[in-house]
This record gives structure tokens, C-alpha cells and sequence, in this order.
């Protein structure tokens, strides 16, 4: 390790620091260490704590495979391709320090990398990339940290492992006192299991050998956010594979007392050992409430990071009109003091540069044309095909109203369904050629997020209620005055003002896929479509009101500063 690394790992162990554990974090688009809005929300919460100077330290792996490049097939498949990449070659350097945990009886012993993300104003965060690649390790151990949500169960519990275990010794290796430590979702919840170890550890000495776990004292240091109401997502471990790959740490009769008596619940687990629990949304904090009827689940809505999500026209637009806005996104209540003029010229030239990627693809575009937004990881509940549930009506719709359509985004590779549903929009755009234009963007990444998100007339959003814990991508459309047409569930119940910063679909029957296609016709057909092509004047309020009322307020700067007030500097 170079003498600049050590005088930097020394200068961020001076202060105290909170310490943000997330399975993936979002760095910058070309490091494919992120999935997708887990990912990116973690990154979008270091940038702001850069941009305030709000001392933290995120602590992930490095996912040395990434997650994978997205391949679609003339059939409409998606492929993976390897997404391996050095982080030599992304400024990391490796620090001087290794850890060891006990993963199926081997001592696997793990390093990391430090990425320090800057911020604009010159903060900036550390983050520390964990890595099992080390030529001590056993052959299989050396791959643990690879693949970003790759393998089995066992292989998940192991990476989850080194990352809650691991991270927490390899911060105190490297001196960094924390405050707090912050579990981003429960992949990192075995972190509270090691901080249990450590009270039992510190019990004994004054006890003269008897064990004692301090789970108060545990609390006291940790808080948590859960990210998903939906069952499947929450990771669970039987206690033989626990048995197996943790051995004899802890005994699992003090896990299950924490975890659930049935398996390893890493969220049960999370909620058991943290003094604050909040979900990302008022809706998700009370479906959570009522899936844990036993804990108090709080809630601190998202945002994302406001520079990193506007487009290049409206910064130099807003750096005119707000030059405090990107330290200060609340500035942007004032949106509506910009000329109407500036607002179009903005959003036009940011399509232009969309249509014209999309037509040197082979698409026909027309920049005039009503464009409509999709992306999102592509899952079953997201429901990325409801917009299609009645072609004729679409059509019908579509000769009245001129309508273009752009989707990106990925399935697990293991998300067959997910698959099924982009091959079936593939088939889609080719039973529509010629009379709706409509694209598929390959490769779902933060740059692609960024252009699509701010070139499109509309962003919509359909996912089965309740399962939308927050979203995220009509937050980023908003700073870029792209309004949102959404079923209202997770943030959007509280971003929504009918006509002022965009549309619910808001059927007779929120549990009927048919009842929402029908909600989402005729919010098009009789609201969206003929305000864009027939009153512009009010669609360029809409576009304002976007921006004022939910790029002011749904933003990460926000979000922070709510966590620091209410969560990491309470006693």
C-alpha cells in the first residue's frame, strides 16, 4: 500500500463515521458493482453525505464479476455477459490490512479496496470494497466475492458473511471508529450477530469467563432499512447450512432468539438488533409493520441524488436560474420562476439526444411525438406488459394520439419469468412497427437511466400494489421536469398532486390487473395525451410542478439529513 493510502485510511479513522453496509453500491455507471435501486440509493446517500460533509463510511464487496452485461438476442432473450472488471483502473487501491472469518470451517481470510467517491464541493466518502481474492484462500473462498447475487443460498450466505462479519472486523482493523452502523436491506444483518460476539466477548472478561450478550448495547449502535414487502425477497438461511458455514461463532440457540426459530430471517434478524427500523416509503413502513406485527417501523422516504440525476441541460438551467440548487435541491421549489421558453428548449434538446440514440439503432422516432418511459428491473410484479393488456384499445388510442415507446431493464439471471417478459416486448414492438414506435434499450445502467429518465415526454410506472416499496426512477424524472403517469403506491402516494406533478392510475379495483390497464387507457386517452398535444401551456406547468414539488422535496439531500437528525445523532 502506497504512503498516500495509508495518510488517507488514517485521515478518515480521525473522525467518528457512520457506517453504511449495503450488498451493492451504486459508484459510478461503469462499475457494475449494483443491480439496481438498492444500489443506486446507496451510492446516491454516500454522494449526499459527501456534498454535506456528514462523516460515513460504506463498506460493500467488490463483486470483481459485477453483475453482468445485458445481451438481448434477435428472439428477444437476454443473455448475460460477463461484466468483470479492475478496480486499479477505477482509482481503488488496496489497503493494508486483512481480516479472517470462519466460513465452513476454513479461515478465509479477506482484504478490500478503498474508492473514495468526491463529491462536487470536496467532500468525500470512503467506501470499502471487500475481496476474498486472496492467494491464502482456499480456491472455492477465493470466488465468494465475485459474483454480485450469484449462486445458491449457501453461496449468498457466505458472501453475506464476509460482508456483515467481515466488514465489521475490517473496520476495526483499519482504526475507523463508528458511531452507527447502518444496514442497507438485510444482506448485511450478520453484522449484528458480530457486534453480539464482541459484547459477549467484552462480558466475559468481566465476568471471569461467563458468557453475556449485551443485544441493548447492540441496539444502541445500529439502525436499519428495509427496502421490500414482498416475501421472496427477504433472504432466509436454514439453520443447517448456518450450522455448516458459520459454525460455532454464536450458538444458534442465541441466533434463533434474534432470527426466528425456523430458519435464519435476515431481516427478522435486523429487526431484532436495531434501535431504529424505518422502511423507504409511509406505505412501505406500514406494510412492513403489518408483515412484523412486533416491530415499530418508521419511515424516512427516499430521494436521489439531484446533480447526479439531471441531465446536462437543465444543470446549466438550473445553475442559472438556483445556482444553490445542487447543495440546496429545496431551491427547486422555485422552478416555476423559469420562463416557460427555457423549460422547453431544456427537455428538447435532452430528447433530441434520446431519439437520436434510439434512431441510429433502427427505430423511427419523431421528436414531436408523445414519448412514454419505462425502466425498472424486469419482474413479474412490475408489470412492464399492463400497458399492452388491450392492443386494440392502444391502437385506438394511438390513431387519435401519436404515442412512441422506449423499456429498458433487467432480469435476475435466474428470473425466468423477468425473461419471459422482455422477449414478449420484443414480440410486442414487432407486432406494433409501423404504428406505435417502440424501442428495448439493452444494458440498464446508470447512463442509460440518466437518458431515459430525462428524454421522454412521460415516465410510467405500473407495479402491482402494495409490493412498490418506494421506486425510485420518477423521483430522477422529476428533476428533469419529466412528469409521472403511476399506479399510486410507494412514493408516488405521497409525490402525487393530480394535474401538478403528474397522474395516478387509479382504478375501481387496485387488486385487478384488467381494472388498471382499463385506469391507465383513460388517464391517456382523456387526460395526458390530449393536454400534451392541445394545451401546451399546461403541460409545461405540469413539467414545473414536477420540479418543484417533487424534485424539491424526493431527493437524497433531504433524505440524509433526516437520517442524521433523527436516527444518527439520537442518544
Amino acid at each position: 500500500m502506497t504512503s498516500v493510502t495509508v495518510d488517507r485510511i488514517e485521515q478518515f479513522a480521525r473522525t467518528p463515521r457512520i457506517a453504511y453496509f449495503s450488498m451493492e453500491i451504486a459508484l459510478e455507471s461503469a462499475i457494475p458493482t449494483y443491480a439496481g435501486g438498492l444500489g443506486v440509493l446507496a451510492g446516491d446517500v454516500l454522494r449526499s453525505a459527501a456534498d454535506m460533509n456528514l462523516p460515513m463510511i460504506g463498506v460493500t464487496l467488490v463483486s470483481s464479476g459485477g453483475y453482468f452485461r445485458q445481451h438481448i438476442d434477435d428472439g428477444g432473450r437476454q443473455h448475460e455477459v460477463d461484466a468483470a472488471w479492475d478496480p486499479q483502473q477505477h482509482g481503488a487501491v488496496r489497503v493494508d490490512a486483512a481480516v479472517a472469518v470462519n466460513i465452513e470451517g476454513r479461515q478465509v481470510w479477506l482484504g478490500a479496496w478503498l474508492y473514495v467517491i468526491r463529491s462536487r464541493f470536496a467532500g468525500c466518502e470512503p467506501v470499502l470494497l471487500l475481496d476474498t481474492d486472496l492467494p491464502v484462500n482456499h480456491a472455492v473462498d477465493r470466488g465468494i466475492t465475485r459474483c454480485l447475487y450469484g449462486g445458491d443460498a449457501r453461496y449468498r450466505l457466505k458472501q453475506e458473511a464476509v460482508l456483515g462479519i467481515g466488514g465489521v472486523r475490517m473496520l476495526n482493523a483499519l482504526g475507523i471508529h463508528v458511531r452507527r452502523y447502518h444496514m442497507n436491506e438485510g444482506h448485511s444483518a450478520l453484522l449484528a450477530l458480530e457486534l453480539l460476539r464482541e459484547t459477549a466477548s467484552a462480558s466475559s472478561l468481566v465476568h471471569r469467563g461467563e458468557t453475556e450478550h449485551d443485544p441493548q448495547a447492540v441496539r444502541r449502535l445500529t439502525n436499519f432499512t428495509t427496502h421490500t414487502p414482498i416475501e421472496a425477497g427477504h433472504d432466509r438461511f436454514s439453520y443447517d447450512d448456518v450450522q455448516a458455514i458459520l459454525g460455532d461463532d454464536l450458538s444458534l440457540d442465541v441466533i434463533r432468539v434474534h432470527a426466528g426459530y425456523e430458519c435464519l430471517d435476515m431481516t427478522r434478524l435486523a429487526f431484532s438488533l436495531s434501535g431504529f427500523v424505518n422502511g423507504v416509503a409511509k406505505s412501505h413502513a406500514r406494510v412492513s409493520h403489518e408483515m412484523y406485527p412486533e416491530v415499530d417501523v418508521h419511515s424516512i422516504t427516499n430521494g436521489v441524488h439531484a446533480f447526479t440525476w439531471t441531465c446536462a441541460p437543465f444543470v446549466r438551467l438550473y445553475d442559472h436560474f438556483m445556482p444553490r440548487w445542487c447543495c440546496e435541491p429545496e431551491a427547486l421549489i422555485r422552478a416555476d420562476q423559469i420562463p416557460d421558453e427555457e423549460i422547453v428548449a431544456a427537455h428538447r434538446e435532452q430528447k433530441g439526444i434520446l431519439i437520436d440514440r434510439l434512431n441510429r439503432s433502427g427505430a423511427v422516432f419523431n421528436p414531436e411525438h408523445l414519448t412514454i418511459g419505462f425502466g425498472r428491473r424486469m419482474t413479474e410484479y412490475k408489470r412492464p406488459a399492463l400497458l399492452f393488456s388491450d392492443i386494440d384499445r392502444l391502437l385506438e388510442i394511438a390513431s387519435r394520439f401519436p404515442l412512441q415507446l422506449v423499456f429498458a431493464g433487467k432480469a435476475h439471471p435466474h428470473d425466468e419469468p423477468g425473461k419471459e417478459l422482455i422477449a414478449s416486448l420484443r414480440a410486442l414492438q414487432q407486432r406494433l412497427e409501423g404504428r406505435i414506435p417502440m424501442a428495448f434499450i439493452p444494458d440498464y445502467d446508470m447512463d442509460t437511466g440518466l437518458l431515459l429518465v430525462s428524454g421522454v415526454d412521460v415516465w410510467l410506472n405500473t407495479p402491482r400494489p402494495p409490493l412498490e416499496a418506494s421506486g425510485t426512477s420518477g423521483m430522477k424524472a422529476a428533476l428533469n421536469g419529466v412528469p409521472s403517469l403511476s399506479i399510486l403506491d410507494g412514493w408516488w402516494l405521497e409525490g402525487w398532486i393530480e394535474g401538478v406533478t403528474g397522474w395516478a392510475i387509479d382504478s375501481v379495483d387496485a387488486h385487478s390487473d384488467s381494472a388498471d390497464a382499463a385506469a391507465l387507457y383513460d388517464k391517456l386517452a382523456n387526460v395526458v395525451l390530449p393536454t400534451f398535444y392541445r394545451d401546451p401551456s399546461r403541460w409545461i406547468s405540469v413539467m414545473k410542478g414536477a420540479i418543484s414539488r417533487n424534485g424539491s422535496m424526493f431527493n437524497s439531500h433531504r433524505m440524509v439529513r433526516r437520517y442524521a437528525a433523527e436516527v444518527y445523532c439520537a442518544s
